[in-house]
C-alpha cells in the first residue's frame, strides 16, 4: 500500500471524476484548502449540526435523535464548550475501487483544541463527507466555513478488493448533506 502523490490526485480528479469540486493547488485565503503535496485539504460547508442538550436526549448510536442537534446555516459556526458539531465536505467524493481514503484533522485547528474526526473512506464509496468537530476547550470554538479543515490521504491496495462500499450497498453511499448516524 502506498500513498498517492499530488499527479496522481489531479489525474483522478480531472472533469471531477474523484473530487468535485477540484482546486488544483493550495488557496491560502484565511485556512488553507485544496491539492497538497500528498493529499487534498478539503472545506467545510456552511451547513452544521451542532450538539445541544436542551430536550435530555440520550445519545444512542442505534436510535439517534435529530433532537440532539440544533441547525445552522452560517459562515463562522460557534461550538459550546466541551461539545460538539456535524457539518459536511464542500466537496463530493468518488472512491475509485482500490484506494483507501485516510483524513486528519489541519494542524490550525488542531492547535486550537479542536479536534477533526472521520472514519475511512472505503474503496468505492462517494458522497460528501461528514464531519464531526469537537471542542475539548472549556471556551466556545469558532469553525469557518468554505476554508480549510481537514486533509484527505489516498492509499493505493495492491489490487481492487473483493468487495467494495458501492457493491455492498453501504448505507452512507451518496449521502449528501450533514448525515446524522444510520442503522
Amino acid at each position: 500500500m502506498s500513498i498517492m502523490s499530488d499527479k496522481w490526485i489531479r489525474k483522478q480528479s480531472q472533469n471531477n471524476a474523484m473530487i468535485e469540486p477540484f482546486v488544483d493547488g493550495q488557496v491560502r485565503d484565511g485556512i488553507s484548502y485544496g491539492l497538497s503535496s500528498y493529499g487534498y485539504d478539503a472545506r467545510v460547508a456552511p451547513e452544521f449540526k451542532i450538539f445541544t442538550n436542551v430536550d435530555s436526549a440520550i445519545v444512542d448510536p442505534k436510535d439517534f435523535s435529530p433532537k440532539s442537534f440544533v441547525d445552522r446555516e452560517t459562515d463562522v459556526c460557534i461550538i459550546p464548550p466541551n461539545s460538539f458539531a456535524l457539518a459536511r465536505t464542500v466537496e463530493y467524493f468518488r472512491v475509485p475501487e482500490d484506494v483507501l481514503v485516510i483524513c486528519l484533522g489541519k494542524s490550525t485547528y488542531a492547535r486550537c483544541g479542536i479536534i477533526v474526526n472521520v472514519t475511512p473512506l472505503e474503496p468505492g464509496w462517494e458522497g460528501h463527507v461528514t464531519l464531526e468537530f469537537s471542542n475539548t476547550t472549556p471556551l466556545p470554538a469558532k469553525i469557518y466555513a468554505n476554508e480549510g479543515v481537514c486533509q484527505f490521504l489516498f492509499f493505493s491496495g495492491n489490487e481492487p478488493c473483493e468487495t467494495s462500499y458501492a457493491k455492498r450497498i453501504g448505507k452512507y453511499q451518496g449521502q449528501t448533506g450533514v448525515t446524522l448516524p444510520r442503522l
